[in-house]
């Protein structure tokens, strides 16, 4: 448990940090991107933030979970094995999640298709940190 712990807040601030310079990057060369984010769907009056910005956390740890109990389905270099690991997220959590919010949510294609990419990235990364530090 400690392992999984360990490897999650890892994963989490090495996320955050990605997160935060993904964003910075993303309105500085995808400007047109994020104009689509003045939607009033994503207009808040501040008082989740902080649910936002522990997302990477959240998300790590659940991760590191995952890849304790089924690090050993997963084979080849760090490389592969974080790669592998990535896919299988984006298939299992990601497509079916982000199907019903582009169905059921006025967001561009465009929108969705930038969580997918961004949120199997995510996935990738910790996968290859989970790798390193929890063979």
């Amino acid at each position: 448990m400690k392992k999984v712990l360990l490897s999650g807040l890892g994963a989490g601030l090495i996320l955050f940090l990605m997160s935060y310079c993904g964003l910075l990057a993303g309105v500085t060369y995808f400007p047109e991107l994020f104009v689509e984010y003045n939607n009033p769907l994503f207009n808040s009056d501040g008082s989740r933030d902080l649910l936002f910005f522990m997302h990477p956390f959240i998300m790590s740890f659940a991760l590191s979970w995952f890849w304790a109990r089924f690090k050993k389905l997963f084979h080849g270099t760090i490389f592969l094995r974080g790669l592998e690991f990535g896919f299988v997220y984006a298939i299992v959590a990601l497509l079916p999640v982000m199907w019903i919010t582009f169905s059921s949510l006025d967001i561009t294609l465009l929108m969705i298709s930038s969580w997918f990419l961004y949120g199997f990235f995510q996935a990738v990364i910790a996968g290859l940190l989970f790798a390193k530090i929890n063979p």
